[in-house]
């Protein structure tokens, strides 16, 4: 059919084909038209109920039927290799944490039958690796799934099963610390990338000991301590950033574990900040927030003493329950934690706001403005001054909307 020479609507009237009978029209003379019998208008509709399912944008349907379908030849429909397989699941969990827990058992079971071979196992942790220290805020989701790949992939070959890899790969980077921390920025930011996520590796990957019990990998915290003397052997600002993000993670796990063993490394790492505080030429910021970690570990890490055990631990016995939860801000400035009583209310009082960045835009688009700074560094490390700024500037925009 020729669309070009037939439309739907009438060029001068935008009156569907068919309807001008029932519409009255007055004459172009002098005399007003005779009144003419109203007739109801009679509905029109392009919709069909045979129309095609619609699934939002970006929504990959392909994805969700592989994982529904109860074979593994279904399962694996539509995707023509293991590293476009792992990696729509891994761009899957980056979008939507929330389906690690109800998707995660499937997705082990599909690799089950598909990583059979050494070279699809070293493919496996090079994609995993890279989306954990490559994508930001991934390396907490990247360690929860090395930590149940490495006790649920049967494969396990000569060559090392997951978790050998993993920490052979990991150890790549670990070797190369020196002269990543003196490299230029790039090599410096994917070098702190690594840290972190290792951090994150050494807090979520479980070991299973002789006797059944769980421990962390004690190679692990040795490997975290000569990355922290690295950074603080080569006092930049961004390496001491880095070297305070991974205290403030694993200050107090480490701490403890040194102790159990009558080691003091703790003691001496904060020697070692004061003088860095002291004697490098890092910019005033950075040893305030060095000063700040000090002071965090002189409270013990923020925690109260005589709490209840980890695995019995609820918010009503537990002071620490709340520790690490994120802190939120009010109109007014008023932090709050999910340990206020009116928690829930001044979160979705929070969610309501979010016309305070109106530089964002779904679907991709380019941030612009003042919002395009804030979001672009968020994830990396933001000045401790531009950061006060811009949430001055959301306190007060918020303060003159209400005005």
């Amino acid at each position: 059919m020729d669309l070009g020479s037939h439309s739907s609507l009438n060029e001068k009237t935008g009156i569907p084909p068919g309807s001008q009978d029932k519409v009255s029209v007055t004459d172009s003379g002098p005399k007003m038209a005779e009144p003419q019998l109203a007739v109801d208008p009679v509905a029109t509709s392009n919709l069909s109920a045979k129309a095609p399912e619609f699934y939002p944008s970006g929504y990959n349907q392909n994805f969700n039927q592989n994982f529904t379908d109860s074979s593994f030849e279904d399962r694996c429909d539509g995707y023509l290799t293991l590293a476009e397989y792992v990696q729509d699941f891994l761009n899957h969990l980056t979008e939507q944490p929330g389906c690690f827990e109800t998707e995660i058992e499937q997705f082990a079971e599909t690799l089950n039958g598909w990583v059979i071979a050494d070279e699809a196992l070293q493919e496996l942790v090079e994609l995993v690796y890279q989306q954990a220290t490559s994508v930001p805020n991934f390396s907490y989701m990247g360690a929860r799934l090395c930590n149940y790949l490495s006790h649920h992939l049967t494969i396990s070959p000569q060559s090392g099963n997951f978790r050998q890899l993993l920490l052979q790969r990991c150890r790549t980077e670990y070797e190369n610390r020196d002269e990543a921390t003196k490299g230029d920025e790039t090599t410096r930011k994917q070098f702190h990338a690594f840290v972190l996520f290792l951090a994150e590796l050494y807090l979520n990957l479980e070991i299973k000991g002789t006797k059944g019990q769980v421990t962390r990998a004690e190679i692990l915290q040795e490997g975290l301590r000569e990355l922290l003397n690295a950074l603080f052997s080569n006092p930049l600002d961004s390496n001491l950033i880095c070297a305070v993000k991974l205290l403030k993670l694993t200050g107090s796990v480490l701490e403890d574990a040194w102790k159990e063993k009558g080691k003091n490394d703790m003691e001496e790492i904060i020697q070692r900040i004061e003088n860095v505080v002291l004697d490098a030429n890092c910019s005033r910021d950075v040893k305030h927030m060095l000063l700040k970690l000090v002071e965090l570990r002189s409270s013990n890490w923020g925690r109260v003493h005589g709490t209840t055990p980890h695995a019995e631990a609820t918010p009503e016995n537990d002071p620490n329950y709340f520790m690490n939860e994120p802190t939120f801000y009010t109109s007014d400035g008023v932090p709050f934690t999910a340990a206020d009583p009116d928690y829930q209310e001044k979160y979705q009082e929070l969610l309501e706001r979010e016309d305070l960045f109106p530089y964002y835009e779904e679907n991709g688009a380019d941030l612009s403005g003042p919002g395009e700074l804030y979001f672009d560094e968020i994830d990396d490390e933001m000045d401790p001054e531009i950061e006060e700024a811009f949430e001055k500037f959301c306190l007060e925009s918020e303060h003159n909307r209400k005005q």
